[in-house]
């Protein structure tokens, strides 16, 4: 505590300090400060007069008392006030990183209106998510959009690209150097089986270059609706694929129209406008396709 300072404590000092939840214990450094005990803890700190006279003085113990508190609630370990702004502090997170973040989303995460992102953690996350497709994560997109990233080509040509990090999570896209495009590309026909909430089994036929990644992120729209790929034919390229595709939909149409389902039964569930059908012509499905599978194979 700073040296004390002579000079008399005004009355309406001692009535403002026991209303606002102090106490004064005497003058200090300079004309201009008091020292304040906190009611609650005890604590002693110096204060302008200023602030005590025309605002709410706030004890610096009960503060990091608050801090700690609401850390632990949102499973964080308060480790020290910013030094750059009164708003922030350093935490630790589970993970063992240590997170700046502010007062106030650290209270929202307390009562689970938010949730916590490691950013050391997150990188690497999206590091491996990279190298499961045969990339490098370099960094932040060039251009400063934050739904992209720059990634190298490590297991092919080596080329830099820009990437959304939401088509590298799912491989939906390919190197602009050399990448083949869909026409030329491996593609397969493929029969899903989707279970709709009403309970209702569909079948879809169709074709995708990488049908997990269409099933699970184009066609599905609610995670919790039950679904699977049923039979997967490889098709030479995706021009093959869509040749061999059309004629199985003409012929199952032109045999089973009363199997072909409004899209009014799936509207809002599967992000499809045709091609579904009712899961009796499953068994139809299959055989057509592989009636396809073995042509390929005695070619």
């Amino acid at each position: 505590m700073p040296l004390p300072y002579p000079g008399p404590i005004a009355p309406q000092w001692q009535a403002a300090a026991a209303a606002k939840g102090f106490a004064i214990i005497g003058r200090i450094r300079d004309r201009y400060h008091l020292a304040l005990s906190c009611d609650a803890c005890g604590h002693v700190h110096a204060s302008r007069i200023y602030t005590l006279m025309s605002a709410q003085p706030h004890c610096p113990a009960c503060m990091i008392a608050r801090l700690n508190q609401d850390a632990a609630a949102a499973g964080l370990a308060h480790l020290r006030l910013d030094a750059n702004s009164r708003h922030y502090s350093h935490y630790r997170a589970p993970c063992g990183h240590s997170l700046r973040r502010q007062h106030e989303i650290v209270r929202r995460m307390a009562a689970g209106n938010t949730g916590l992102r490691c950013e050391t953690c997150h990188a690497a996350t999206e590091a491996s998510e990279a190298d499961a497709k045969g990339w490098k994560l370099l960094g932040p997109d060039l251009q400063g959009n934050p739904n992209y990233r720059l990634y190298a080509h490590a297991d092919g040509c080596g080329a830099t690209q820009r990437i959304a990090r939401a088509n590298m999570q799912t491989g939906r896209f390919e190197c602009s150097s050399c990448g083949e495009g869909w026409a030329a590309a491996l593609s397969f026909l493929y029969a899903m089986r989707f279970t709709l909430p009403s309970g209702q089994e569909l079948v879809k036929l169709g074709y995708s270059r990488d049908p997990d990644s269409r099933l699970a992120h184009q066609l599905r729209i609610g995670r919790d609706m039950p679904c699977e790929i049923l039979r997967r034919v490889p098709m030479r390229t995706g021009h093959d694929a869509i040749c061999a595709e059309k004629p199985l939909h003409a012929k199952l149409r032109d045999r089973h129209p009363q199997a072909v389902v409004d899209p009014r039964v799936y509207r809002g569930k599967i992000r499809v406008c045709s091609e579904i059908y009712d899961t009796s012509l499953t068994q139809d499905v299959l055989a057509l396709l592989d009636g396809i599978a073995r042509r390929a194979l005695d070619s």
